[in-house]
């Protein structure tokens, strides 16, 4: 790791040989400008120049933090055996959590957990490397 404090580095060298030079692999993917972004900013801070913010997007919104935190809550709770109601209520959607299971069925409350917990559980079986990304 290479600390910065515009945003460190983290490296996975092959031969970390002292005096080895360095070479990139940048595979052609559907993250080949995320990568490039990065690889660029590392090169600048290689040679002693400013390698200037993370690309747009990087640092998470506090919408976003805020919103990954109720997912992670979410799918906790869920794995480990609580209905969307009680979800509902421990996430301060106490009123909906409350209602008759006919309106309950169609709440906003109820499809706010569902999208959560399904959202939560796409980013655990990978979808955690779009938060990487440039937007």
């Amino acid at each position: 790791m290479v600390a910065d404090a515009s945003g460190d580095h983290w490296l996975w060298l092959r031969d970390p040989t002292p005096g080895t030079p360095l070479a990139a692999i940048v595979p052609l993917d559907n993250d080949f400008s995320t990568r490039m972004a990065s690889l660029m900013r590392f090169h600048r801070r290689l040679f002693g120049r400013e390698p200037g913010p993370p690309p747009r997007g990087w640092p998470l919104s506090a919408y976003r933090l805020a919103r990954l935190h109720r997912m992670l809550r979410a799918l906790d709770m869920r794995q480990d055996g609580a209905t969307y109601r009680e979800i509902a209520a421990e996430l301060g959607r106490e009123d909906d959590a409350k209602l008759p299971a006919t309106e309950w069925k169609v709440s906003a409350g109820r499809s706010f957990v569902i999208r959560l917990v399904r959202d939560a559980t796409a980013m655990m079986n990978g979808g955690y490397r779009k938060l990487l990304r440039i937007r």
